[in-house]
């Protein structure tokens, strides 16, 4: 198992930048591909952004493509998202999640253990 702690999030203005990082801890997580999802209220949760255990390999909502970038540093145990050019319809709450399924997948019915979640706030 892993247990995953998500940071970072507050309250920015439109067209700010905030980086949330996702911390775990439990088992080795570079055996773990992860991922980033968000849930604004009254939505369905909404994929964002995954990475390969290595790092090598990346996917992106088109929704953020271009303005957010996934990353992990196995060596510090933490997954992180930057997010730039931050819209008010990027308020949520973000949430990361891991999976150790042999095959890669944006749907978060796959992804098996889940942070609890951080707000963003993005004021116009």
């Amino acid at each position: 198992q892993v247990q995953l702690v998500e940071s970072g999030g507050g309250l920015v203005q439109a067209g700010g930048s905030l980086r949330l990082s996702c911390a775990a801890s439990g088992r080795t997580f570079s055996s773990y591909a992860m991922g980033w999802f968000r849930q604004a209220p009254g939505k369905e949760r909404e994929f964002l952004a995954r990475i390969s255990r290595s790092g090598d390999s990346t996917s992106y909502a088109n929704s953020v493509k271009g303005r957010f970038t996934i990353s992990r540093d196995n060596a510090k145990n933490t997954l992180y998202l930057q997010m730039n050019s931050l819209k008010p319809e990027d308020t949520a709450v973000y949430y990361c999640a891991a999976h150790n399924r042999p095959y890669s997948g944006s749907s978060d019915q796959m992804y098996d253990y889940w942070g609890q979640g951080t707000q963003v706030t993005v004021s116009s």
